[in-house]
């Protein structure tokens, strides 16, 4: 196996068990491996760190063990067993209300580069990195031994996730399908709420899991309240606002297939329709001619502002732009319920952006809940940038 040495008192950061060596910790590489090899890292003593994919950028290898042992024949099997233990101790895997989770969290599960979501018997599986792309036949062999017969099926949804540069064939497509199974979506359930699910056509793998617990906590406060979910993508907030009672939801969503999804996640439920609307249009433009007081509740959950470090404070401007015209409209004693999907955004900052939104209306502004992502988003303790989804709960007067 190649051998990546670092350079001296470059090891520590490895030591203290962070999964990414930055290619200037570098000293040597004893050969010439290809991107996404198995590499060794080793440091300027000659004692082993770790093993990890070997990368082009300035991440140069992303750890899959610091144990010596761990890369054999049944690694991945053994990996994704782990992964599936922390959502049965979470009360996520044979949960009859819910069976649709994360079943791995890139370096969350110790596993960097690797998304896998599961829906009700399929696993869809998106790789970041070229490492990660190469083994997935092996990963979808292990998801067969790990799930069993209740294994629907395995899709590969990397076309949108894997470096287009490496020269990869990326084809979106099955990599395990079981003879019995041939649909492209289907009904999941989510705290006994049903969604339609398409992993071929949505966006990510199909649904934003990640939300569930603020989901559930929107609708504990929605009863009886008119609510205003922006970027709604398949409605997610609002079926829990409708199932608690919501007077009236509005939906806002610039796709129109979301939008499709959404009226169906709508009659899926059994909902009175009356007290729904679907508007497919700008989510910005439409709070802007919202008149004041109209909601009592809103959900601002935009796609990522800031997909890396240079486009920062562009982004943050961005945040407290909208969140400043969703302060301003809410009705007195309303609930803002706003988040940040970006990586790049942490929680300090966002929260900054959030109080100058405030201070600029002039209104009175609590918060009520910081808001993070669920139990199958894990952060690796070790690896606090895996903490991205950041949001606050405000109570407007």
């Amino acid at each position: 196996m190649i051998k990546i040495i670092l350079r001296k008192g470059r090891e520590d950061s490895l030591r203290r068990f962070h999964p990414w060596v930055f290619s200037g910790a570098i000293a040597e590489i004893q050969g010439n491996p290809a991107e996404g090899d198995v590499v060794a890292v080793h440091a300027s003593d000659g004692s082993f760190l770790a093993y990890g994919h070997y990368q082009v950028g300035s991440i140069a290898v992303r750890v899959l063990s610091f144990d010596e042992s761990a890369v054999r024949a049944d690694f991945w099997e053994t990996m994704l067993a782990r992964a599936l233990q922390v959502r049965v101790s979470c009360g996520l895997h044979g949960n009859v209300h819910t069976n649709c989770y994360r079943l791995v969290h890139g370096e969350g599960d110790n596993l960097p580069g690797l998304i896998i979501d599961y829906y009700d018997g399929v696993c869809v599986m998106q790789a970041h990195s070229v490492g990660m792309f190469r083994a997935k036949k092996q990963i979808s062999e292990a998801l067969q031994k790990v799930y069993g017969p209740q294994l629907k099926a395995v899709y590969d949804k990397s076309s949108g996730t894997a470096p287009f540069k490496a020269g990869l064939e990326l084809i979106d497509g099955y990599m395990y399908r079981r003879e019995d199974f041939s649909d492209d979506e289907q009904v999941v359930l989510e705290n006994g709420h049903k969604f339609l699910v398409n992993w071929t056509e949505g966006q990510k793998t199909g649904f934003f899991l990640d939300q569930r617990d603020n989901r559930a906590l929107v609708g504990s406060l929605s009863k009886g309240r008119n609510v205003l979910n922006l970027f709604c993508y398949t409605g997610g907030f609002s079926i829990y606002a409708l199932a608690a009672g919501a007077l009236h939801v509005d939906s806002v969503d610039s796709s129109k297939k979301a939008m499709m999804m959404v009226d169906k996640n709508v009659a899926l439920n059994g909902f009175d329709e009356s007290k729904h609307t679907s508007l497919c249009c700008d989510a910005i433009d439409y709070l802007k001619s919202a008149p004041e007081g109209k909601y009592d509740l809103m959900i601002v959950d935009p796609p990522a502002f800031a997909k890396h470090r240079g486009s920062l404070k562009n982004a943050l401007r961005a945040y407290q732009r909208l969140n400043a015209a969703a302060i301003a409209k809410v009705a007195p004693g309303g609930f803002v319920f706003t988040y940040s999907c970006s990586q790049e955004v942490d929680k300090e900052a966002f929260a900054l952006a959030v109080f100058s939104a405030a201070a600029q209306t002039g209104r009175s502004v609590r918060i009520l809940d910081r808001l993070n992502q669920p139990c199958d988003h894990s952060v690796n303790i070790y690896h606090p940038e895996g903490e991205y989804l950041k949001g606050l709960l405000l109570y407007v007067e």
